[in-house]
């Protein structure tokens, strides 16, 4: 029987060889970010390339209205004992899209003696009424545009719009730009000046 081999002594850093030491440094970590991620470089590259494919994609999309307008007509009347004119504008929307819309809301507003004023579209209604009281209101008066309206795709819908601004005629017949604004469902407004 032979007698059992001598066990060797434990590896420390006084007896291991050169060969057997290690130059890992139990002190420092490799959870930090200089150890775990790529170099700062190659971060700022692809996150400049992102960036303009993001800025390319959003000019060539860029949202624009599918419908488009204009102003045929415009008759104001000034309100008895009130610094106040109504007026009936008339104009026409084309829906240049393939698939019909609906009109969601109608605005117009006024820029006249340095000021700005709007109103909404004043309901159907109400414009009956308004064309009873004030008759030169309707002398070029169409169908009433209002809310709901249909655009069947590619046609043209022309209608009236009543509003009333707080300023007196003479304003009004000075005034800088008259603006309606018609904002069909799911679509950009469609901005009309005159």
């Amino acid at each position: 029987m032979s007698s059992p081999s001598p066990t060797p002594p434990p590896l420390t850093p006084e007896n291991a060889t050169p060969d057997q030491r290690t130059d890992f440094n139990i002190g420092e970590e490799y959870g930090t970010a200089r150890k775990s991620l790529p170099p700062a470089g190659i971060v700022a590259i692809c996150l400049a390339v992102v960036v303009a494919i993001a800025a390319v994609y959003s000019l060539t999309h860029r949202a624009h209205p599918l419908s488009s307008g204009s102003i045929d007509d415009v008759v104001s009347v000034a309100m008895p004992g009130q610094d106040m004119v109504m007026v009936a504008i008339n104009v026409s929307i084309q829906n240049n899209e393939d698939k019909p819309s609906w009109i969601h809301t109608i605005q117009a507003s006024l820029d006249a003696s340095g000021n700005r004023f709007q109103d909404e579209a004043a309901p159907g209604v109400d414009t009956q009424r308004y064309f009873q009281a004030f008759p030169d209101l309707k002398q070029h008066a169409l169908d009433i545009l209002t809310p709901e309206t249909r655009l069947n795709p590619h046609s043209k819908v022309s209608g009236t719009v009543v509003v009333s601004f707080p300023v007196k005629a003479d304003a009004f017949a000075a005034r800088k730009s008259l603006t309606v604004t018609i904002t069909p469902y799911d679509e950009l407004p469609v901005v009309i000046t005159k």
